[in-house]
């Protein structure tokens, strides 16, 4: 993607543009002004620039209610049609203007990648989660329904894994399209399409935590459910390690996507630090929350309280790390706005060119909640033909949680550690 801005206004404009996704396949339009003003700072600066959307309506007929009470339909990016860069005195000028609620670049976001451990060098380790009889338990239950589908936010997925052989693996959408710095990246950084390969293995491992088939490790939370791989990180070399990185704003239409396909909950095993002002991902994630949908991130692994996006935002569930004895883990994030914890170290999954890896990390703690969720909303559909709401689902995961103190909510473990089959059981009681 050539340099761009993105521009909020508190208006939509009176006339329709593509969105970006559309420019990169058809640059025959989008070459409209967006207001009179922003078009003569854009001509003052000699800048010539095409005019899109940022995100498609979910609808052809138009915007839903709910895109429009999120604002969705008033957020625009102005892309350079040459290698040029805006200016940071052209985007401040633009952002001062009254039409305008708020102009920024595109924000870039790096995501630390945890270790992996082949399992031919762990000897002597069990080749299981540590959490296999608690999955096996709530199984008794339920082991998912197709229609639950769970969206996989993350640097793609291994499709022909044999855990995920004859399961329930949609074909899903690569959004990453990185053109600045593309020395730096590895394997398939360009081009918006619908193979969300995966080259680092961290979609891959998450995914199997939810619903892996049990050949060679445990079967994942949710082997039943509807998985929809969606790829919003690239892999980005740093020295002689990894890490996935892209834009807020390819994750944010990540975000966008996985709700307009049908997704009920989204497992984000990711997080943005942020320090500026406003909250990372504020529009898609009320999209989400008005659309009923679910989202489940990782807090984060460095130890501190710091804040990390989705997870800090006030309706996500921020999920932190505990270790086979339930102690949370020393690198797991801590803070006000973690909700629970579940396992997160030493956890078995499937891993790239067909094979298996241990890893540790609250990316891995994520999956198991989101597989939890997704048992429980399939649970109801089966019984009683309902459908769990956002709130249902947190309350039932609250009322059961296991707490180390008499605290309701800590920094630490926030509500607690996850109880699947207590949560289970409770629905089951509530719905007889």
């Amino acid at each position: 993607m050539k340099d761009s801005i993105i521009i909020k206004l508190h208006q939509p404009a009176s006339r329709d543009f593509p969105s970006w996704q559309q420019l990169l396949h058809d640059k025959a339009g989008g070459e409209y002004a967006l207001s009179a003003d922003i078009d003569s700072i854009i001509r003052k600066n000699k800048v010539p620039v095409w005019v899109t959307r940022e995100y498609d309506a979910m609808k052809r007929g138009g915007w839903t209610k709910e895109e429009v009470s999120s604002g969705l339909n008033r957020i625009y990016r102005l892309i350079l049609k040459n290698d040029r860069k805006f200016s940071p005195e052209l985007v401040r000028q633009i952002s001062l203007l009254p039409e305008v609620e708020y102009a920024h670049a595109p924000q870039y976001a790096e995501a630390e990648l945890p270790r992996y451990q082949s399992h031919q060098l762990a000897q002597g380790r069990p080749l299981m989660r540590g959490s296999e009889a608690v999955v096996k338990e709530a199984h008794s239950y339920s082991r998912g329904m197709p229609s639950v589908k769970i969206a996989v936010l993350d640097t793609g997925i291994e499709a022909i894994h044999p855990e995920f052989a004859g399961g329930r693996m949609q074909q899903g959408f690569d959004f990453v399209n990185i053109i600045n710095g593309q020395q730096k990246f590895t394997g398939d950084f360009l081009g918006l399409d619908d193979m969300p390969e995966d080259e680092v293995g961290h979609g891959t491992h998450v995914s199997g935590i939810i619903a892996a088939r049990g050949q060679r490790m445990a079967v994942g939370v949710a082997p039943n459910c509807t998985i929809l791989p969606v790829k919003v990180l690239g892999a980005f070399k740093r020295g002689a390690s990894v890490v996935g990185a892209g834009t807020i704003q390819d994750i944010n239409a990540g975000i966008k996507y996985a709700v307009d396909e049908g997704a009920s909950i989204i497992n984000m095993s990711l997080g943005v630090k942020h320090e500026g002002g406003g909250l990372p991902h504020a529009e898609v994630v009320d999209y989400a929350r008005k659309r009923g949908v679910t989202i489940v991130a990782a807090s984060g692994n460095d130890g501190t309280r710091d804040k990390y996006f989705p997870g800090a935002n006030p309706y996500v569930i921020a999920i932190g790390a505990v270790d086979p004895q339930g102690e949370v883990a020393n690198f797991s994030t801590r803070g006000a706005h973690i909700s629970f914890v579940a396992p997160g170290t030493n956890i078995y999954s499937t891993y790239l060119r067909q094979d298996y890896a241990f890893s540790s990390g609250t990316s891995q703690a994520a999956p198991f909640v989101s597989g939890a969720i997704a048992l429980l909303k399939s649970y109801a559909l089966r019984k009683t033909g309902r459908t769990l709401k956002d709130a249902d689902l947190k309350r039932l995961l609250m009322t059961t949680a296991d707490r180390s103190g008499r605290s309701i909510k800590t920094i630490n473990e926030g509500f607690g550690a996850i109880n699947l089959p207590d949560a289970l059981k409770l629905l089951n009681y509530q719905m007889n």
